[in-house]
């Protein structure tokens, strides 16, 4: 059978002399998943901003492409002027390109046709693409036609 002991002096000495030491540690501990918990949350964002980043260039780079695309499927080349191809009205997915004639070589001379009766005309697209957040991407493809020399 219990019996209910009155305190005495002895147990309310015991509780004076404790001094917190579990609160400071509980809360050291806290402190430190705190801090572990924010710098994982700094990480995973940074890491979602650099893959955006990352998918924004690959867009400017897909457009710079689609203006070359663009270019060489008009056909519209000239040995005169420039062609431009001209900026889109959309500001995050745009692009731009010019095709600009540099120099002419003779063809071969071949079964057909004489040494000098055709020509190869090369030119250049240099374009420029661009994505969200001022993603930017150049790109230059040099091509030729060969035609009846001028």
């Amino acid at each position: 059978m219990k019996t209910n002991r009155p305190m005495t002096q002895h147990s309310i000495g015991l509780r004076g002399a404790q001094s917190g030491a579990t609160l400071i540690v509980g809360l050291v501990l806290l402190l430190v998943l705190t801090v572990l918990g924010v710098s994982g949350m700094n990480t995973a964002t940074m890491q979602i901003t650099m893959a955006a980043n990352t998918q924004f260039q690959e867009d400017a780079f897909q457009q710079s492409e689609d203006a070359i695309d663009i270019a060489l499927g008009t056909r519209d080349y000239s040995t005169d002027i420039p062609h431009i191809l001209d900026w889109t009205a959309d500001p995050d997915y745009n692009r731009h390109a010019v095709t600009t004639y540099r120099w002419n070589t003779p063809v071969p001379a071949g079964r057909a046709f004489s040494l000098g009766e055709f020509d190869a005309f090369h030119f250049d697209v240099q374009s420029l693409g661009r994505g969200p957040r001022n993603a930017t991407a150049q790109t230059t493809q040099s091509f030729y036609i060969v035609g009846r020399s001028l």
